[in-house]
């Protein structure tokens, strides 16, 4: 480390980290990982960061394909968020996706890497179509949390703000987070490494934006997401097909990073 500074960044996880909705497959994703590294950059020029996320990754999945590559690269800084592709699968154990989760903080703090991680919002309260899964994320965020206090993993806790779960921050699909929602991401990690300048105003709500739709307006609107997005969803995973199939990191080495003048 130089200063208050990294100098080797690996993010592990799935489409969230690799930055889905936060730019486009034609000009490129962002997504927080890469706003996070930017900001850290600011501080620590020399910074050198990874990214070996893959969208529709299972927790096992980053643990199997992402952990070895990211040890390899001897990061001094990494953070490591899963586990919402498994919430949404039929079968769902919070035992053993936390299990592969503390097998990543583990193993990268056993290295001497300061690790980071997230909790997660209430889904049911970004796509009420979802609400049945909300036990499932309590379950999940509560072992999370376990699992980092055992290894001293750093946890941005999203999941008691109701900020989190304004539409704003969310993209059409409501699994991943719109440029806005990466970009309080960010700031919610850096606040929590107590980067520079970093504070708590992520957990604050958005100003007044337009009003939420209500009746036959908001039943539309779900209709819509259920045909244009659940829909498509379930169709790949009963055919054993994910997002992320075929795709690999965008990121898979250490490069410099080139900080923003500012913002996240």
């Amino acid at each position: 480390m130089a200063g208050s500074g990294y100098l080797r960044y690996v993010a592990l996880g799935d489409s969230q980290t690799e930055g889905v909705g936060d730019g486009d497959e034609l000009g490129g994703l962002r997504g927080w990982a890469d706003r996070l590294a930017e900001r850290i950059a600011r501080d620590s020029p020399g910074l050198l960061y990874a990214n070996l996320a893959v969208r529709g990754r299972l927790a096992g999945q980053v643990r199997d394909g992402q952990l070895a590559p990211a040890l390899a690269l001897e990061p001094d800084l990494a953070t490591v968020v899963a586990g919402v592709n498994d919430v949404l699968r039929p079968r769902f154990d919070a035992d053993e996706v936390a299990g592969h989760l503390e097998a990543m903080f583990a193993a990268l703090t056993a290295r001497g890497a300061r690790v980071a991680t997230l909790t997660f919002p209430d889904i049911g309260r970004i796509a009420p179509l979802a609400r049945p899964l909300a036990p499932r994320v309590l379950a999940l965020n509560a072992r999370i949390r376990e699992a980092a206090r055992r290894h001293g993993v750093l946890v941005a806790d999203s999941s008691p703000h109701p900020a989190v779960t304004d539409p704003r921050l969310w993209s059409a699909d409501r699994l991943n987070a719109s440029p806005q929602g990466h970009a309080l991401i960010a700031a919610a990690v850096a606040h929590a490494l107590a980067l520079p300048d970093s504070d708590d105003g992520w957990t604050r709500p958005l100003p007044p934006g337009t009003a939420p739709r209500s009746g036959l307006r908001a039943v539309g609107a779900e209709l819509r997401w259920a045909g244009t997005f659940l829909g498509p969803w379930i169709v790949r995973r009963a055919r054993g097909r994910s997002s992320g199939d075929g795709r690999r990191p965008k990121r898979p080495a250490l490069l410099p990073v080139t900080a923003p003048a500012e913002g996240i």
